[in-house]
């Protein structure tokens, strides 16, 4: 049984490495959609920085499981009370058994580490209804520990309120939502996405914005070669039929280049976390390997014992 559920934690995993590129690239309206009261109390003239390599330290010493999609990130408020504040979010794909405590064991070391403050956000991407942590407690002999964060669930958002919000992370909800739904209907996977793409060129956004949610839908809604190819027609011909060409051929060629070289990243990153070192034949392996390849390496790191078992 045990077994069945390690299965579809690596099976939702391969969800969440897209989700790092889009928060850093729209933060604020990362914080908008989901923190609105942390994003009217931050002083955005100071700008914010994300602390990875601490986070990497504390995720080193925590021990308390593979947690991917941290993220640390340095604020300073507008009132002056603190110089800065920090930020902690985690972007759940699945169910986990000890998720309340592992945020309260980054809270207290990252607030062991600065001595600041430190707001938990968990944004919750499973599909279980009755699954909400959003606190950490325990009681005995008089000593009492109450540690609360905001935990918001992605299923809970209306299709019809994420279709009218004018906020990127409206549609890289509803892509991820759709995502999940469509995991073994590819057909319908399709046509959602094409829809999906269709809209965001209507939508209002910037010729980046285009782009870039363009990349996520299109890595997240993942489609068979095949399906690929039929979907980039409708695309590329749409985008004639409605004169608005927001990638030339040319773009079209270095947008899959720039998704190929993310993954590569990605994986050549997890390896490193993984197994440590990873040796100079096997970077220039993964440098050189097709979406295909690097896409089933990914998913296939979750559950290898070695460097041997994910490239077999």
């Amino acid at each position: 049984m045990a077994m069945e559920g390690d299965k579809e934690k690596r099976q939702n995993d391969q969800f969440d490495v897209p989700w790092k590129e889009i928060v850093e690239s729209y933060f604020r309206d990362f914080l908008v959609f989901f923190l609105p009261d942390a994003h009217n109390d931050i002083d955005w003239e100071r700008g914010y920085e994300f602390l990875d390599t601490e986070l990497a330290r504390i995720t080193r010493e925590a021990e308390i499981g593979d947690r991917r999609m941290d993220k640390l990130v340095k604020v300073w408020r507008r009132d002056g009370n603190e110089n800065w504040v920090l930020i902690h979010i985690e972007i759940q794909g699945d169910r986990k058994a000890n998720f309340a405590e592992g945020m309260f064991v980054y809270q207290y070391r990252a607030f062991d580490l600065y001595q600041k403050l430190v707001v938990g956000l968990a944004v919750l991407a499973d599909e279980s209804v009755q699954w909400r942590p959003e606190a950490f407690q325990y009681e005995l002999w008089g000593t009492r520990l109450n540690y609360r964060f905001t935990a918001v669930k992605l299923m809970d958002f209306v299709e019809a309120d994420l279709l009218d919000s004018t906020n990127p992370f409206a549609i890289v909800t509803l892509a991820y939502w759709h995502a999940k739904k469509t995991r073994q209907r590819m057909d319908e996977r399709l046509e959602v996405k094409s829809r999906m793409i269709r809209n965001l060129y209507q939508s209002g956004f910037t010729r980046q914005q285009v782009i870039d949610l363009f990349r996520f839908i299109d890595w997240v809604l993942h489609l068979p070669k095949e399906l690929d190819a039929r979907l980039r027609e409708e695309i590329f011909a749409f985008e004639e039929s409605q004169k608005m060409p927001y990638m030339s051929s040319i773009e079209r060629m270095g947008m899959e280049k720039g998704l190929q070289q993310g993954k590569a990243e990605t994986l050549l990153l997890l390896l490193q976390e993984r197994f440590g070192s990873v040796p100079e034949s096997i970077q220039q392996k993964v440098g050189s390997a097709s979406l295909e390849d690097l896409t089933a390496w990914i998913t296939r790191i979750f559950k290898a014992d070695s460097l041997q078992t994910v490239f077999r």
